[in-house]
């Protein structure tokens, strides 16, 4: 859920804001509001909202100046103003800080809605690409080198999403008995064989549901479970949620 700051010095249009519009369908939890732009920046420095809807023309701190601050605090805050026709060529101004949009009074519920949601949007996609390089990022392949391990990475990597993969198949290809292996993969990986082999799997998983449009069954295949209740089940144990449940949240 994303957090939301509307900063604005007529108190009649600051709560018609906050108590017209419907929040949940957006993902916003949390609405923070503020008459001035000096009440604004404790705010924002305490709460860290994601969005701001700020008015240009304040007291004791224009949006202008605000919004500078915002953006050397926090540069993917979003901020949205709300501005007359006399402080039209400010909003154009604004937008080169780095501001998002802006809605010219009067507003209507139906603009903020709709900013909001293009912003959301935003986010939802800002979340979705931080998820995704979070996850190649910590699971980037070890280069193949000359030493025992480094061998066993590489075939153990490329095998990994084969169905058939086991531990029996790699102590076979490498001609050590089985629980010699298992021992060398706990020492050298830090994990178990069938640990290693899950880790690798979900998290390939994740990236698919994330960044493809295949089925959940396609995305099981591709990760090397043939049986996609099995690998829902595996899923749920290592995510806490379902395949599904983690797209959706991760949206």
């Amino acid at each position: 859920m994303y957090t939301l700051l509307i900063i604005e010095d007529e108190e009649l249009v600051r709560k018609g804001i906050s108590s017209l519009i419907d929040f949940d369908k957006m993902d916003i939890g949390s609405v923070y509001e503020a008459e001035n732009g000096e009440v604004a920046w404790d705010i924002i420095v305490k709460q860290k909202p994601d969005i701001i809807l700020s008015d240009i023309n304040m007291p004791h701190m224009d949006g202008i100046t605000l919004a500078k601050k915002v953006k050397e605090l926090d540069k993917d805050t979003h901020i949205v103003f709300l501005t007359g026709y006399d402080y039209f060529d400010y909003a154009v101004s604004a937008l080169k800080l780095g501001a998002d949009d802006y809605v010219l009074k009067p507003i209507s519920k139906k603009d903020v809605e709709n900013i909001l949601i293009n912003i959301t949007n935003k986010l939802n996609q800002e979340r979705r690409e931080k998820a995704v390089y979070e996850l190649i990022s910590e699971n980037e392949q070890n280069p193949c080198g000359s030493s025992e391990s480094d061998e066993l990475l590489c075939i153990i990597n490329q095998k990994i999403y084969c169905s058939d993969f086991s531990l029996k198949d790699l102590a076979n290809q490498m001609g050590f008995s089985t629980n010699y292996l298992s021992t060398f993969i706990k020492k050298h990986l830090g994990m178990s064989f069938q640990d290693y082999l899950t880790k690798n799997r979900i998290d390939r998983a994740k990236i698919l549901l994330l960044t493809t449009d295949l089925k959940i069954y396609e995305i099981a295949e591709q990760v090397g479970y043939e049986d996609v209740n099995y690998f829902s089940s595996r899923f749920k144990q290592y995510v806490g949620m379902t395949p599904r449940q983690y797209q959706k949240g991760v949206q």
